[in-house]
């Protein structure tokens, strides 16, 4: 028996040996695991703080209109309305510059010469009012037209920041030019 004893011994090292090698490779994949799930935690923590500043940021421009509607309507200064006068003085360079923006971006509904028959208004069923009517346009303010031209209406789609203010302004002179031409 004692040679049995000490024959078994050297067995009992190599299998712990090889279970010692198999516990390391495990050792090693559990630990890899465990680190992946460690920065995928951490980037899904990351992930969700980014996106509750960002639905707070967004969350302020509406809070700001909400504000100033509860100030009082006597203490406001939009609650008398406000009348925009054209700072650009109408001349032959401005009016030059306003017919050629009208050309290539009113015309097409406008008409050429602000009759209200451009070449979309049977595609897109427009009704366009006739700007050779004085009528027309003596209810309306410089203000208004500035206002309709860079927000559109409708269907007509605003020209916002794509045209500097001075160049919508000088197309309210060229609009009103065409009631103008009517009347001689």
């Amino acid at each position: 028996m004692g040679v049995d004893c000490v024959a078994e011994i050297p067995d009992i090292v190599v299998k712990w040996q090889v279970g010692l090698k198999e516990a390391r490779q495990g050792f090693f994949w559990e630990a890899l695991m465990s680190n992946i799930l460690q920065v995928l935690g951490i980037a899904i923590a990351i992930s969700i703080g980014v996106w509750s500043v960002q639905e707070k940021a967004q969350e302020k421009p509406a809070e700001t209109p909400v504000a100033a509607t509860t100030t009082p309507p006597a203490t406001t200064p939009a609650a008398s309305p406000v009348k925009k006068e054209n700072p650009v003085k109408s001349s032959p360079e401005v009016l030059a510059a306003a017919k050629k923006v009208f050309g290539y971006d009113c015309a097409m509904c406008h008409g050429e010469s602000g009759n209200g028959k451009g070449d979309l208004v049977e595609s897109m069923s427009l009704k366009m009012k006739d700007w050779h009517d004085p009528a027309v346009l003596s209810g309306i303010s410089d203000g208004d037209i500035y206002d309709l031209i860079v927000k559109g209406k409708d269907k007509m789609v605003g020209e916002g920041d794509r045209l500097a203010p001075a160049k919508v302004w000088g197309l309210v002179h060229y609009v009103r030019t065409f009631a103008k031409k009517s009347s001689t």
